[in-house]
């Protein structure tokens, strides 16, 4: 019999960064927001789908992805449905495109942008370089287009990798499928109104900007192996999930283990790294999986493939471990029961999000 210990596995109440966490289980319909002790203090019952990523917006209302079963059949990272919730789980937006995928934000101004899947017509597949032969879906590949749209769902600006420089610069992992050309997982809007995309077959990460529509920072890295939810910290530099799968053997020595990196947009250099230093191995997760710069300077990383969330301080001291006690069947895998986590977020108790609510 195997047995895993969930909830709670270590706290150091000194050294922690005291909040509020938010996430859900993948292909799951609750959210819940846990106190430090593990506790569920507020959970969403979802009605349009199966959870993807979420967050909370400023003003407390839950922003979700929800899985349809409209749209390509891609499976990974499918979404389609983006809705936002009030406190006690009423509809208060929602926009469907039965082609989104993986990430989505609701903008200050009441805008919402995503990450779309575009079909690219045969011409534009035959350029497509990389990816295991064959794997096309149906013949078919898809990149990956940056979607805006308004508070009405009209669409006011788009972004697309399907051009020939691109083509001719960026290839798909030798060992990944060619249904996709990009598997863009994180559309991030940075503090000048630019846009941040990882594109994870690519080991890429690049900053779109919002006026031109032309890439003014490219940083790729094979050592990220298929990295995952990047962002643009107060200092500037980027935090980002290294996953660490697939990576060839100059850019990660020895088999696959996942890191978080920080990187300086203007030297392109790594400035700070988590990763496991009494065994790689302990910390990874090939898929899905997250990172979040705390105020107090410490990192919580979800590795989200084993559904466990914790807390890191600078020097890499765990100060606070979580791991999702709440499985349920992925039916994407043969309904074999999971309590994956996409993405993980903390809240102070005094933040805007959630005040006096809990």
């Amino acid at each position: 019999m195997y047995i895993q210990k969930c909830g709670i596995t270590y706290h150091d109440r000194d050294k922690s960064t005291q909040g509020l966490t938010l996430y859900a289980r993948n292909a799951g319909k609750q959210v819940w927001l846990i106190n430090m002790e593990g506790d569920v203090v507020h959970e969403w019952q979802t009605t349009g789908g199966t959870t993807n990523f979420n967050y909370l917006r400023e003003n407390g209302n839950l922003f979700i992805c929800e899985k349809v079963d409209e749209g390509p059949g891609v499976v990974s990272g499918k979404s389609g449905r983006m809705r936002e919730y009030d406190w006690d789980g009423n509809v208060l937006w929602e926009h469907l495109d039965d082609h989104q995928h993986h990430d989505a934000r609701r903008l200050e101004n009441g805008n919402a942008v995503y990450i779309a899947w575009k079909e690219l017509t045969p011409a534009q597949s035959k350029k497509v370089k990389g990816g295991i032969p064959d794997s096309e879906l149906n013949g078919k590949i898809y990149c990956d287009v940056i979607r805006e749209v308004d508070q009405k769902g009209n669409i006011i600006w788009e972004f697309s990798n399907d051009y020939n420089e691109f083509f001719d610069k960026y290839y798909i992992n030798p060992l990944a499928p060619r249904e996709e050309y990009g598997h863009a997982n994180t559309i991030f809007p940075m503090a000048d109104g630019n846009y941040l995309i990882s594109y994870r077959v690519f080991d890429l990460l690049v900053i779109v900007d919002r006026k031109t529509g032309k890439l003014i920072w490219e940083y790729q890295n094979h050592g990220l192996g298929g990295q995952h939810d990047c962002q643009e910290l107060e200092n500037g530099n980027i935090l980002v999930f290294a996953n660490g799968h697939n990576t060839p053997a100059n850019s990660n020595p020895g088999p696959n283990f996942s890191q978080v990196w920080e990187i300086d947009p203007k030297t392109d250099e790594i400035v700070w790294k988590y990763f496991s230093k009494r065994n790689p191995l302990n910390f990874w997760s090939p898929h899905i999986s997250g990172c979040q710069r705390l105020k107090s300077g410490n990192t919580l990383i979800c590795e989200g493939g084993k559904g466990r969330i914790f807390e890191v301080t600078p020097s890499g001291e765990i100060v606070w471990e979580y791991i999702n006690p709440f499985f349920g069947p992925h039916p994407a895998y043969n309904d074999s029961e999971i309590n994956w986590v996409f993405r993980a977020k903390r809240y102070s108790s005094d933040s805007p999000q959630i005040q006096n609510r809990v």
